[in-house]
């Protein structure tokens, strides 16, 4: 009955004389032998009887079991996230000395437990990761029985499966604002401690980008390492790469071990994304940069003086959450100031996403967390990394193109985009669908296409399915001279650049109704010119691909938070990878053109680590406010900025958010509006999240929800925009939410507020006036909302508008978001 309680008594008595003293056996002993009952009969017995944290960790264990139930037998094993309560185990990890010792006391007891009932042996759990400081718990592989065994380990929390999420520039700096000597730029701002954690693929760091010429000494807050590993040494950082690690316990634990053939198995970046996002953030300045002789210019990352600590989580198939969490919590440890992630999963409630945990823990410790919002867009409620203490980040687009001119043989002339470098094409045959292959050489996938078929002929490829630049390869291997890349209505008119290997080119939606309806003619023609680097363009531009709210998760905070520079992106790139990432393409680059919000993602976490060297006392959330509440809503051309996922419609705040990031704007935003973690966790009691649920986001630290929740809402959390749902079926919908601002800039100020109403709301400012006396002043105001009557068929599912508060040098925006839901269809009107 007590077996798994002696067995964890016997790893404690085994170090009792080292770690734990005598006076304190007694009372150890008493917490190991808390419960006594049958693992399966405290389980049915405490679903049947109890609730509180209880019934809520059992509940998360039933769900662990039964989604691994889906795929492993029970004496099969998975990697699970386990959280643990850190007020409850603080005492017996401090008695053990070390903590790393008490977690595996915690696994080693399990054991006896998982395999009495069984008769074939089964193997010990794994311990692959202990976290301390972003979050509290550990990740083992573990057989169901044995995860079934935590229940009785005192301070277990939750075990979460892990699972693999996905990764989601030479004018930027400048289309930002950003200029050498000036501003932001400034000698005396661009101060060398700041250090930005990137925790991506890797990083390449013999890079130029990453040469420390000139640099100061590595900051002493610093406590990280330059691990050593394959093809990677301590001497491959310096005082601009401070940092390396790699993470791959849990890839290694889902996938198998790392083919070193084609990765490896340290820091040293495989993929190319990893360095593309780390001097995207912070990479050197290097002048001449460019690919093919395009894009030419001084690359420069936002923040070029700050320092780099790489995190490596991401591998050929993906990364995996436990890695992920590992590297979170030992960035926050190792000292950074700023963590950048491009990567993502599926959006979940706070208490169940690991990523949103980890986040908050750095939160806590004054470190700003930065995400990319993801590439599943233009569909609504796509958006994910979408906790309101991580800043979310959406892509849009620079002024420079790459234009290409494709003329048909009907006289017809069609523009598009691509980063191919030879010469045009002559006028070629153009070949499609059935003319091209067999069923689905539409899309050119692999086998699709017949070589008698398409030989020196230019292909019709939609896209779908497989990449794009995998549809010119197959084109390539059958054959064909060249390719037209067809958008999709997803994809609207927005034109990605590629480094083809062949002439080819992107073209928009509209383009391609009518390229099909000519290829389906009688011997069809089409000639390719391409047009090198333009600028000027209308900008920013939405990206059609970029991720959009309302979150499904916490809906009354908009998502994503700003727009920042993510489509066409110029950046490092590790010599050894090729443009395409493609096997049968030998060319080598040292900058590379990526999209997607990835790569805005590091704009503003630059840009952030930019804001901390001015201003070392603002919190994560003060960054964060000054960055939403400078940001802009109008392009290059005075006019709205435009949504390539909504042809062409000027974009809500569930594709821009608060706006298009403006540093300089920033760096003095006269108001900011902070938030304590202590704000965050009244937000989650708002949400109605139990004291369980809210544990497991505090990792145990102690928070009690006030006494009077009745009147927490949601929308009083102190953010820097305004969310707002009403009932679609009432008559009746009002809110008034509570705002709190900080004044940051002229000691003496006065703001006045000016409101643009969303369709079929009305909205108040109370006081309408802010009168500031000193600096740091902080006052309150409310804003209330009236909608004008029951929502109809004539009123949208969501409406926008804003409120401004304006003084003499400065305007502090906050973005509205009017949503009406319907409660009893439990889907948005």
């Amino acid at each position: 009955m007590y077996t798994l309680h002696l067995k964890m008594w016997e790893k404690f008595t085994s170090l009792q004389n080292k770690y734990i003293p005598t006076r304190l056996a007694s009372t150890y002993l008493s917490i190991i032998l808390t419960n006594s009952l049958d693992i399966m009969s405290l389980l049915i017995h405490i679903l049947l009887f109890q609730t509180g944290t209880t019934m809520f960790r059992t509940s998360f264990l039933l769900l662990a079991f039964m989604a691994a139930a889906t795929s492993i037998a029970s004496t099969d094993k998975q990697t699970y996230v386990v959280h643990m309560d850190k007020a409850k185990i603080t005492a017996l990890r401090l008695a053990l000395g070390d903590s790393k010792k008490w977690y595996e006391a915690v696994v080693d007891s399990i054991i006896e437990l998982s395999t009495q009932d069984e008769e074939e042996e089964t193997s010990p759990p794994q311990l692959l990761y202990t976290y301390e400081t972003a979050m509290t718990g550990f990740a083992a592989k573990l057989s169901i029985k044995q995860l079934q065994a935590l229940d009785k380990v005192e301070g277990f929390l939750s075990a979460v499966p892990d699972e693999l999420l996905s990764l989601h520039t030479t004018h930027s700096p400048q289309f930002l604002g950003l200029h050498k000597g000036k501003g932001l730029w400034s000698t005396h701002n661009l101060a060398t401690d700041v250090i930005i954690g990137i925790i991506d693929s890797g990083i390449w760091p013999e890079h130029v980008s990453f040469h420390d010429w000139g640099m100061s000494p590595v900051p002493s807050k610093w406590k990280g390492a330059c691990e050593e590993g394959t093809k990677f040494t301590s001497s491959n950082c310096n005082k601009k790469l401070i940092g390396a690690r790699a993470f791959f316990k849990g890839y290694e634990a889902r996938a198998g071990r790392i083919n070193e053939t084609v990765d490896y198995r340290s820091a040293r970046d495989s993929q190319g994304h990893g360095t593309h996002t780390a001097s995207t953030a912070a990479g050197d300045m290097v002048a001449g940069a460019s690919i093919f002789g395009m894009a030419k210019g001084s690359a420069s990352g936002m923040m070029y003086t700050s320092r780099i600590a790489a995190y490596k989580v991401c591998y050929i198939q993906g990364c995996a959450n436990s890695d992920i969490l590992a590297a979170i919590d030992q960035a926050v440890s190792d000292g950074v100031d700023i963590l950048s992630l491009s990567l993502g999963g599926a959006s979940r409630p706070y208490y169940s996403d690991s990523l949103a945990i980890a986040s908050f823990g750095a939160v806590q410790n004054g470190v700003l967390v930065s995400c990319s919002a993801g590439n599943s867009g233009p569909s609504s409620s796509t958006v994910s990394n979408s906790a309101p203490w991580i800043m979310t980040i959406a892509a849009s687009s620079l002024d420079r193109s790459f234009p290409t001119i494709v003329k048909l043989g009907n006289g017809e002339t069609y523009h598009g985009a691509s980063l191919y470098s030879g010469k045009p094409t002559h006028k070629l045959l153009l070949a499609y669908g059935e003319t091209a292959g067999s069923q689905g050489a539409e899309y050119c996938t692999m086998g699709t296409l017949s070589p008698d078929l398409i030989k020196g002929k230019i292909v019709v490829c939609q896209r779908g399915i497989n990449g794009r630049v995998q549809k010119g390869e197959q084109v390539r291997m059958a054959g064909g001279a060249g390719m037209l890349l067809l958008n999709t209505e997803d994809q609207g008119e927005e034109l990605i650049a590629d480094a083809h290997i062949l002439p080819a080119t992107s073209l928009g939606a509209s383009a391609a109704k009518s390229i099909i309806k000519y290829a389906s003619s009688r011997n069809p023609t089409a000639s390719i010119v391409f047009q090198g680097t333009v600028y000027g363009n209308p900008a920013p531009v939405m990206a059609a691909f970029s991720s959009r709210g309302p979150a499904s998760e916490g809906p009354y905070v908009i998502k994503p938070d700003v727009t920042a520079p993510g489509v066409n992106i110029l950046a490092s790139w590790p010599p050894t990878v090729s443009p395409t990432r493609l096997n049968t393409d030998n060319r080598s680059v040292l900058f590379n053109i990526v999209s997607g919000t990835s790569m805005s993602c590091p704009h503003v976490s630059g840009l952030a680590a930019l804001l901390k060297a001015v201003h070392k006392d603002w919190s994560p959330a003060a960054i964060k406010s000054a960055l939403m509440t400078t940001a802009y809503t109008l392009d290059n051309k005075r006019a709205s900025i435009s949504d390539m996922g909504s042809g062409g419609s000027p974009a809500t705040p569930f594709a821009c958010g608060s706006g298009h990031v403006n540093p300089e704007k920033a760096s003095d935003p006269g108001l900011i509006y902070d938030i304590t973690t202590d704000d965050y966790l009244n937000h989650l009691c708002s949400l109605n999240y139990t004291s369980s649920q809210i544990a497991l986001v505090s990792r145990g630290i102690s928070f009690t929800c006030p006494n009077d929740t009745l009147h927490l809402q949601p929308g009083d959390l102190n953010y820097p925009s305004l969310a707002v749902l009403f009932n679609g079926n009432a008559q009746n919908n009002s809110a008034t939410y509570k705002r709190t601002v900080t004044n940051v800039g002229q000691p003496t100020s006065t703001y006045v507020a000016q409101v643009q109403e969303p369709d079929g709301v009305s909205v108040m400012v109370e006081p309408s006036v802010l009168k500031f006396r000193k600096f740091n002043q902080r006052l309150s105001y409310k804003v209330s909302f009236v909608a004008m009557g029951a929502a109809s068929a004539s009123v949208p599912s969501s409406s926008f508008g804003s409120l401004v508060w304006v003084s003499k040098k400065h305007r502090v925006r906050s973005p509205i978001a009017i949503t009406w839901q319907s409660k009893d269809k439990g889907v948005f009107y």
